[in-house]
């Protein structure tokens, strides 16, 4: 599904935050993302999601290199990624339910299906109550579940998240997880940035771990 060969990612003056990276993602797979502060999980994540440019080396999804796509196909290609950012990047006049229907707006699902589906995965994530309410009238763990409903209405073939679980209580932590992996069941490759050790740790997913720009499997 992914495959990273020596790629490097630079901010200003030629600064590499991370560099020579070479791992893949095979299909199906489920990982955990780990490292320190700054060490670059988030902006790997949004080089995978092709909003970044690598300042080097070759990126390989579903078999293209991404290098060799326009505008158009990179566009296609993020239609088949789920992603949650930590900012959540929600529409602030569209209301909840619209907010998490718009992937299968975009596909131009059929109304019934949108209804049905986006309804019944608000009231799992706990916001049934929430479904006409607008981003501005959430709290911060309100938002992430709207974002993470988003990201997975459409059954995408990768899931992205960076920091999913970072605002809700344990038992939702542990909900949302549960979502994650049965996305995973069903074929969904899974990419989960995370500082929650207990998590990772309660799980048997692998991990790949950043540190000193370089990528570790753990």
């Amino acid at each position: 599904m992914v495959r990273l060969e020596n790629i490097a990612i630079g901010y200003e003056d030629d600064y590499e935050i991370l560099s020579d990276l070479n791992f893949q993602l095979s299909k199906g797979s489920f990982h955990f993302l780990v490292g320190a502060s700054g060490s670059g999980k988030s902006t790997l994540l949004k080089f995978l999601y092709m909003a970044l440019q690598q300042a080097r080396g070759q990126y390989f999804l579903s078999g293209n290199n991404v290098a060799n796509l326009d505008r158009d196909e990179v566009a296609l290609l993020r239609r088949r990624i789920g992603v949650v950012f930590q900012d959540f990047r929600l529409l602030d006049h569209f209301s909840t339910f619209e907010n998490v229907a718009l992937p299968l707006n975009v596909i131009n699902e059929k109304k019934e299906i949108i209804d049905n589906h986006v309804t019944e995965l608000l009231q799992w994530v706990g916001l049934g109550d929430e479904v006409y309410a607008s981003p501005k009238m959430l709290s911060g763990g309100q938002k992430q579940r709207v974002a993470i409903a988003r990201a997975v209405i459409n059954k995408p073939d990768i899931i992205l998240a960076d920091e999913p679980t970072g605002n809700v209580d344990k038992k939702m932590a542990k909900r949302l997880l549960f979502l994650f992996e049965e996305m995973n069941k069903l074929g969904t490759t899974v990419l989960i940035a995370t500082h929650n050790e207990d998590l990772v740790r309660k799980t048997k997913h692998k991990v790949i771990k950043l540190k000193n720009g370089k990528a570790e499997y753990n």
